[in-house]
């Protein structure tokens, strides 16, 4: 799957809706108009402050089933991705929290979203919901039982986690891609809101060669200049929300004021591309 091809563009913002508790989690409200209202409302400001795309996931129904969710979430993100679909006309993606990307894929292909995210695709990271398996050979089964086409992006040494054994991340990013089959890789810091660091950004990109590499978290108006540099696109949340809190509903002037950042740093980088080749020719 060439994600340019979802995303028509290159150097995507994906803005991301954090959904209130969902049925069955810990914090359920009992409400699930008041979880879709909020979704629609996110969504709508993402869309209006120009973001790419939007990924959608259950993001406060922590504490985290390690890998296969309740069958009340899959059908609550079902019906609210639907919805949101209808809303905005923009790529949609799902992330099904802590790893579930069985059913990230069966919700995306069931509602026509264009791509998933995977936390762990492959290898093996210790948690806080305890030892997470990368089940790449079943998700890729699963997607060509569905005859489906949906894009995955798969964290590479995910956030709020650690892997078994030494980290490498050139041979974490060649696994994901070569052996995990992801069509794109995103590179965290180690927590919500910490960014990856430019150095780390740029050796993933080498090794990714030319699979996209998108920044998974801590991207804000200020850093995202650097960021891009080393960088194929962007998933952000915490920094659009009002006073940058995660708990917050998204800001739409925060959102144009990021998107604006982060446009005029694709074109410094188009335009530095142009120059380069230009001196090659002559």
């Amino acid at each position: 799957m060439d994600l340019r091809q979802i995303f028509k563009t290159n150097n995507p913002i994906i803005g991301v809706v954090h959904l209130l508790p969902l049925p069955t989690s810990p914090r359920w409200g009992g409400n699930l108009k008041a979880v879709i209202a909020r979704a629609e409302q996110e969504a709508t400001a993402l869309a209006a402050g120009g973001v790419d795309s939007i990924v959608i996931e259950n993001f406060f129904d922590a504490p985290f089933a390690k890998d296969c969710v309740d069958p009340a979430v899959v059908s609550a993100m079902t019906l609210i991705v639907d919805r949101l679909k209808s809303m905005v006309a923009l790529p949609i993606g799902i992330n099904v929290l802590r790893n579930d990307a069985k059913s990230a894929m069966a919700i995306a292909s069931c509602v026509e979203a264009q791509f998933i995210r995977v936390n762990v695709l492959t290898g093996v990271m210790a948690t806080d919901q305890g030892l997470i398996e990368g089940k790449a050979h079943q998700l890729l089964r699963y997607r060509r039982e569905l005859g489906s086409d949906i894009g995955i992006l798969a964290d590479v040494l995910v956030k709020h986690a650690r892997p078994l054994g030494t980290p490498n991340l050139t041979t974490a990013v060649q696994d994901t891609i070569e052996r995990g089959l992801a069509d794109g890789v995103i590179l965290s810091g180690w927590a919500t809101g910490s960014p990856p660091t430019f150095e780390d950004l740029e050796l993933a990109s080498t090794a990714a060669g030319d699979t996209p590499v998108f920044i998974g978290s801590g991207a804000n108006w200020e850093n995202i200049a650097r960021l891009l540099q080393a960088a194929d696109g962007v998933i952000v949340a915490s920094s659009l929300k009002r006073k940058g809190k995660i708990t917050e509903t998204i800001d739409p002037i925060r959102v144009a004021q990021f998107v604006e950042a982060a446009r005029q740093t694709v074109k410094e980088k188009n335009k530095q591309k142009s120059m380069s080749s230009v001196k090659l020719t002559k």
